[in-house]
């Protein structure tokens, strides 16, 4: 699983593409919350970070398709999954591999966003009345977040051998599990008791929720089930694959 794991990390800074979506994301980040009126945090009158956690999920929707729209669509496009497949790995071990190096590619792109909180802290005329215990548990809403649109994107991923279909259909797939089930729950037919539960079925619902700072154990079940659910379909999507190839 290590060797997946540093191959995918590799192969990710080796191209342009990784290091340009990494800059676009802290770029759109940096304009949404320094620079355009609407959503400035210079503008707000009051020291917090709730734009960047609000604005961040929507940038993902598009960063992480990208990052993980080549770990199997350039596997079978190449033939190299059917190499790796004859390899002393478990199927898990390659999944696994996949995954982890697609979150710390996250992760990375995450970390430059400190920067924001250390600014914020400067310029605010009290420090200490910052949340800090809020800002920890929306960056831990955001990790899981990004958790979750990466098992999503493998598993779109392995579905073809186009990295191109991968990224739409991920982008699809994440927006539906985020926003998806919330717009359903806005309908009037599902008002009286249903739309609490179609609200509780898509991620921004529980996603919210760990971004107020309470760190709940329904949510977090929630993201490692999903997280779960999605690595498992990889799996038997890349073994139906192979198979079918075989």
């Amino acid at each position: 699983m290590l060797a997946i794991f540093k191959k995918e990390i590799n192969q990710f800074f080796n191209s342009v593409t990784g290091y340009v979506a990494i800059i676009l994301f802290l770029v759109a980040n940096g304009l949404f919350l320094f620079v355009f009126p609407d959503t400035s945090l210079l503008d707000t009158g009051y020291a917090n970070l709730d734009p960047l956690f609000d604005l961040a999920p929507l940038i993902y929707l598009l960063l992480i398709p990208a990052i993980t729209m080549r770990c199997f669509a350039d596997e079978f496009k190449t033939g190299t999954m059917e190499l790796l497949s004859t390899k002393p790995l478990s199927w898990w071990q390659i999944v696994m591999g996949k995954f982890w190096g697609s979150l710390l590619i996250v992760v990375i792109s995450l970390i430059p966003t400190f920067v924001y909180y250390i600014a914020i802290r400067q310029l605010s005329i009290a420090p200490q009345q910052l949340d800090n215990g809020g800002i920890l548990g929306a960056y831990t809403g955001l990790f899981l977040l990004g958790a979750v649109f990466t098992a999503i994107g493998l598993w779109s991923s392995s579905l073809t051998s186009n990295a191109m279909i991968a990224f739409l259909i991920a982008v699809f797939t994440c927006y539906i599990f985020y926003n998806g089930f919330d717009a359903l729950s806005k309908i009037p037919a599902f008002s009286g008791g249903a739309d609490y539960y179609l609200q509780m079925a898509g991620i921004k619902f529980h996603y919210a929720s760990v971004s107020r700072g309470v760190i709940d154990s329904r949510d977090i079940i929630y993201f490692i089930s999903l997280i779960g659910l999605m690595l498992y379909l990889t799996k038997l999507s890349l073994q139906r694959k192979l198979w079918q190839n075989g």
